[in-house]
This record gives C-alpha cells, structure tokens and sequence, in this order.
C-alpha cells in the first residue's frame, strides 16, 4: 500500500487487503499470550495456559459511509464469567461448530442476531489467551451499518459501537493493573463514552491494531 493513511480514512477494503494474508489458525489452543505477558511470572504463566477450552469471537466493522465503528457488547451481569464486562459476540467451541471461525458467527448470531450470511469475512487473528482459561480466535467481519441486531438478554446487556479510528490511536489506550491469582500484573484499557474495554477484549484489539499497522501505513 503506498502512501499513509489516516486511521479515519480507513475503509473497508483497505481491511480486506491488510487482513488477505491471514488465515483461520491450524490449532486453536496455539495461544499468543497477552502484552506484558512477558513481566509476569514463570508460575503464573504456566497456570493460564493449562487446560485451554477453544473458543471464538467476532469483530464485527460497521461499515458506515463516513467511517468504520466496531460493534462491542456489555455482558450479562449474571453471568458465570466476565460478567458485566465489554466483549466481543462470541463463546466456547461446540461439537455442532464444523471450525472456530463457525464458532464465532454461530455465537454472534445467537448473542446478537447478526446472520453468518450478513458476516464478510476479512480475516483472523491468532489465538488469544484470556484469565479465565479460554483460547480465543478473533474473526474479523464487516458487517453492514444497517444490520438490525437482536439481542439474547440473558447474555448481552446492551451493544454499542466505537470508531474504529479511536481504537487505533494509541493515545487512548491507558495502562492500569490488576491482581490474578495472587500477582499484581500490567492491563491495558480503553475508556470510550464511560464504557471500560479491558481485558481480553483490550489485548484483542491491541493485536487486532498491530497487524493493520504492519500492513498500512497509518
């Protein structure tokens, strides 16, 4: 791609050319760990990869005429896990799923009513390690801006969207910490419209940004 583009004037088809190298991972459990992993201990980070469960989730782009907004939801309350907390729509592997990229459009048409149909493929990231013992395949899809979404309450709370440009600015990212299994360790976050994006869904976005930037000049 020649010239540099500003994180704003992205497109959608300068998501499928950055994204037309990846492909769907051979092994979903072949984690990439987390940034500043590397600061954690050698005990804990043998913990978090032991018993890995598969899983998939979508990174669903709205693609609206004035700019790129990524589709993010706030979780259940009541849920097991991550309750209440921003995610992307998606969930563990199941035997029906015939891949992990089948995983992540059969959850994000149950958790928010967006069909596979209505999903445009523009690629993968590697396999992501979150706290809670999942190994997680973001898929990147555009989605059309007017999609309708329906939502499963007893899963997702509500869903917003962020700019896309927001996200890529590193300069909205902040540096915060938390304790996990009894060590205090480094986060990222996001702060957008009083909605916290930590966690796994940080780290996600955070490799999601690496590999535009290592294809785009931005």
């Amino acid at each position: 791609m020649s010239g540099i583009i500003e994180p704003a004037q992205l497109t959608a088809g300068h998501i499928r050319e950055s994204l037309s190298g990846t492909q769907m991972p051979a092994d979903p459990l072949a984690v990439a760990m987390p940034p500043r992993s590397q600061e954690w201990p050698d005990d804990l980070r043998r913990i978090m990869c032991e018993d890995l469960k598969p899983a998939g989730v979508l990174i669903p782009i709205l693609d609206y005429a004035d700019g790129l907004m990524v589709l993010l939801t706030q979780r259940s309350p009541d849920l097991k896990t991550h309750a209440g907390q921003v995610s992307f729509p998606g969930g563990s592997m199941e035997t029906v799923d015939a891949d992990i990229r089948a995983t992540a459009l059969r959850e994000t048409h149950e958790e928010v009513g967006i069909r596979p149909d209505q999903v445009d493929i523009a690629g993968f990231l590697n396999p992501m390690l979150t706290v809670t013992g999942f190994a997680v395949t973001p898929v990147v899809g555009l989605v059309p801006a007017d999609v309708s979404l329906t939502l499963d309450k007893s899963e997702v709370q509500h869903a917003f969207e962020v700019p896309l440009s927001f996200l890529l600015d590193e300069s909205n990212q902040e540096l915060s910490e938390r304790e996990l299994h009894g060590v205090t360790v480094p986060i990222v976050e996001f702060n957008y419209a009083e909605q916290r994006i930590w966690g796994a869904t940080a780290n996600i976005l955070i490799e999601f940004r690496k590999l535009l930037f290592k294809n785009i000049k931005l």
